[in-house]
């Protein structure tokens, strides 16, 4: 009962909308981190902070817009927990592709759409109860 009452109907239409406000993030991410190892010959890690922070600040503005319908008048208060969380995600993200990438010599690529997919999750749980609630 507890878990009906938690997964709702309004629940999993924002889940669907933040996933695809993260699927586009997925490409500003990928994009970015692609231009700065690739072309720009930045280091891997470095390039993937780049291309998580750009893909998380887009994010926020669009999930506060489309996904939550934010109208929190202190939209500087309301990034900053958005931006803490998604810093959270990031050092999960960076862990993963450390021990996918590092350790166990899976594909970056691969490792990071891995990372990707859990931390959307966790980001996702905590913005609907703590940023947007």
């Amino acid at each position: 009962m507890l878990l009906q009452s938690f997964f709702t109907e309004a629940f999993f239409l924002k889940f669907v909308k933040f996933s695809l406000v993260g699927f586009s993030g997925v490409f500003v991410d990928f994009g970015t981190t692609f231009v700065c190892k690739e072309i720009l010959k930045i280091q891997k890690y470095v390039a993937n902070t780049g291309g998580f922070v750009l893909a998380a600040t887009t994010n926020y503005f669009m999930n506060r817009l489309w996904t939550f319908h934010s109208t929190n008048p202190n939209i500087m208060q309301e990034f900053s927990r958005f931006f803490i969380i998604a810093l959270f995600g990031l050092c999960m993200n960076l862990l993963i592709l450390w021990a996918m990438s590092g350790k166990f010599r899976v594909n970056f690529y691969v490792s990071k759409l891995v990372a990707t997919l859990v931390v959307t999750l966790w980001n996702f749980l905590i913005n609907a109860y703590y940023t947007f609630a």
